[in-house]
């Protein structure tokens, strides 16, 4: 018994080694196996990419960055992906897509070194020489008995019959002449003082001879022309009695004219005598006339504010007549500064104190702008001379520069309106609440149809704006109505004056006041309202600045009716056939038709299309 348990425990001790064994070689062979396993795992971890950050923005806003899809916190567009694996270096730069540059139109420009030439664009009229004026006098005292040449343009000839008088002093001087040729032999003095007597009145030696060898005395005399020309005044009527020397015709030799040019304060310093200039009309259109400046009036008018150009034309073929419009270009080379730099007119923007453009960055992997500020030289009509800010080669925005600059407001870089290093960014409006009913608006507007029977539409309303912005364009608008004004009068020198006024009073909207989408709606307004006052303000031709008044109309009714003004009623009213046809619009204090794009030709023209009625803000 003893013998067999020993069998049996000597079987087991080995069993269990054998199993111990067995347990630890599958344990070593599951290490070697899953240890490889996990290896290749990892080998084929470091060898993956890292997962490529994906931001959302918008296409029209492109300072919105999300990190999940969904729509315009702005605009309410749907978001678009922008990848990219790094952030701006630069914190003052504005990043933005591609999609957004097509859809805002912008284009960017190299800066280049050229000669500036400084083109001026000068309006005036035809004038007549005023030496080349000369007055036809009656050389005999009477009565009118006959003008031959009896309307003003009449053309008339050196020793042309021109009128015929009837004159008692000239009849009694014939008796006298008669009397004294009895005496010729005896008192030779006498006989020729009477003879000389009749030249005085410019009767010629064959009419004296006439006198005697006929001995019959005349009670009526033709007058002869003294000068060659057009009559551009008569001056008497058949039947007036006249003086000894008193004019009848006024005449002018059109054979050369002047072109006379009104030219500003500001125009002055670049035009000198001798200077070329090239102008049209409107009845030869695309034909050029060339003088050159023989005079620059040497006082400024206190009405105008102007001084005259004088540019002396030879016109054989007659094609410039007097009170004639003339459109003309002067181009002065600025040989004090030459190779110079010079950027588009449309590249800068101001602030009043500064002048900013916006620089596209490179080596950045998206299309980055950042602003510079600039000193500007000599403006050259459509471009301007850089003094200090940029560099040959850099690359900037000559257009959409407006655009680049309100995104980089909202996006809080650096910009027009605010020159630090950061800015308020629009990252809380990720989480702002766009409500879809706007807050009552304190604004009525009531449209009118053009029939007779006229009715009233729906009260519509605008968003909450604030009340200190509305004062400030009531600002603009009270700013407006001189303008509007100084069409109906169709002045185009007072149109300039005006047109400042009304930029000053757009400089002094601040946009601040306005977040989110009205935001955004106010600086599309306004870049519209900037372009075309711009035009008025510098344009003298009055047809140019009609058209961009009807272009600031659009932008500025479409102003008020999105954020109202203090207490006005304004009256938004058409006329059917200004802009060729196409119609046009304006804005007036009255009811009462005043036309400001054809003014006394067309004065009442128009109608009244809408009433916009805004409360005092309390």
């Amino acid at each position: 018994m003893n013998n067999t348990a020993m069998k049996i425990k000597n079987l087991l001790s080995k069993l269990n080694l054998k199993g111990i064994l067995l347990i630890l070689f599958g344990l070593v062979l599951g290490w070697i196996f899953f240890h490889h396993a996990h290896t290749e795992v990892n080998t084929g971890n470091n060898n993956t990419e890292a997962p490529v950050i994906t931001t959302w923005t918008c296409a029209m806003h492109p300072q919105i960055k999300l990190d999940h899809p969904g729509n315009c916190p702005i605009c309410g567009m749907e978001l678009i992906p922008l990848e990219h694996a790094n952030i701006e270096a630069d914190t003052g730069a504005l990043t933005m897509s591609e999609e957004a540059l097509k859809l805002a139109e912008i284009q960017t420009s190299i800066v280049t070194l050229q000669q500036p030439v400084k083109e001026l664009r000068l309006y005036g009229k035809i004038q007549a020489d005023e030496r080349l004026i000369q007055t036809q006098a009656a050389h005999i005292p009477g009565r009118i008995e006959k003008l031959l040449v009896s309307f003003t343009g009449e053309s008339v000839q050196k020793g042309q019959l021109i009128a015929q008088i009837y004159s008692p002093e000239l009849i009694t001087a014939q008796e006298e002449l008669i009397q004294s040729q009895k005496l010729g032999e005896l008192q030779p003095a006498i006989f020729e003082a009477a003879k000389e007597k009749l030249r005085q009145w410019k009767l010629t030696e064959s009419q004296i001879n006439g006198i005697l060898t006929s001995g019959k005395i005349q009670s009526v005399f033709d007058v002869y022309a003294t000068v060659s020309g057009l009559v551009v005044s008569k001056l008497v009527n058949n039947g007036d009695y006249i003086t000894l020397g008193e004019p009848l015709y006024e005449i002018a030799d059109l054979t050369n004219v002047w072109a006379m040019f009104d030219a500003y304060e500001s125009d002055l310093p670049w035009i000198k005598r001798g200077d070329n200039i090239s102008f049209t009309t409107q009845s030869q259109p695309g034909v050029q006339f060339r003088g050159s400046v023989s005079f620059i009036d040497p006082v400024i008018n206190p009405q105008t504010r102007i001084a005259r150009i004088r540019v002396e034309i030879t016109n054989r073929m007659n094609n410039l007549k007097p009170e004639m419009f003339v459109t003309g270009t002067l181009k002065s080379e600025l040989t004090a500064a030459s190779n110079s730099l010079v950027i588009p007119q449309s590249s800068v923007l101001w602030t009043g104190s500064r002048s900013i453009v916006y620089q596209k960055l490179t080596g950045s992997e998206e299309p980055a702008f950042k602003m510079r500020e600039i000193r500007l030289g000599p403006a050259l009509g459509t471009s301007y001379i850089v003094l200090e800010g940029l560099n040959v080669g850099d690359e900037i925005v000559t257009n959409g520069t407006f655009v680049v600059d309100a995104a980089a407001q909202l996006a809080g870089k650096p910009s027009m309106m605010n020159s630090g290093s950061a800015g308020t960014s629009l990252a809380s409006a990720v989480n702002m609440k766009m409500s879809s009913n706007a807050s009552v608006q304190n604004a009525v507007y009531t449209k009118t149809e053009p029939s007779v029977n006229s009715k009233v539409n729906k009260k519509t309303t605008t968003q909450e704006v604030n009340t200190k912005f509305k004062v400030q364009l009531t600002t603009v608008y009270n700013a407006y109505l001189p303008l509007k004004n100084a069409f109906v009068k169709s002045d185009p020198a007072a149109v300039n004056q005006e047109a400042m006024k009304v930029s000053t009073a757009l400089k002094g909207v601040d946009m601040k006041l306005l977040e989110g989408a009205i935001h955004m709606k106010w600086m599309n307004e306004l870049n519209k309202l900037t372009k075309n006052i711009e035009i008025m303000s510098e344009n003298k031709d009055i047809q140019a600045q009609r058209a961009a008044f009807a272009q600031f109309n659009d932008a500025f009714y479409q102003a008020l009716k999105d954020f109202g003004l203090d207490g006005i009623t304004t009256y938004y009213q058409f006329c059917p056939m200004a802009e060729n046809g196409k119609g046009a619009f304006w804005l007036s204090e009255m009811k009462e038709i005043k036309n400001p794009y054809y003014g006394d030709a067309m004065l009442t023209c128009g109608e009244t299309r809408e009433t916009l009625q805004f409360q005092v803000i309390h």
